[in-house]
């Protein structure tokens, strides 16, 4: 008995959600980060989810782009994040607004 398409679209737009709330509510450069990345994935869910409903590969291929994007993405991110948290001690977001050249 195989899993119907709509609750594979149901469970990527429940976690795009949660990601989406976290990157407009939270401060904390971590959470946000890490609320992008439920958006990335949702996507890959929803990429997957296509891909076996048409019978093909293509989405699968793209999901997989995706997560190495998504990783490029934290490699970068992570680097930012410590040069915050090296200049202010803190990882708040709202506090790099005071960064000037």
């Amino acid at each position: 008995m195989a899993v119907p398409a709509q609750y594979y679209l149901l469970l990527s737009a429940a976690i795009f959600c949660i990601g989406l709330f976290g990157v407009l509510t939270r401060r904390n450069a971590l959470i946000f980060l890490m609320s992008v990345e439920l958006m990335l994935n949702a996507a890959n869910i929803n990429f997957v989810a296509f891909s076996l409903q048409h019978g093909n590969l293509t989405g699968q291929v793209f999901a997989l782009f995706g997560m190495a994007i998504a990783a490029a993405e934290v490699a970068v991110g992570i680097g930012i994040i410590l040069v915050l948290y090296r200049n202010f001690t803190d990882v708040d977001v709202t506090k790099a607004t005071t960064m000037r050249w």
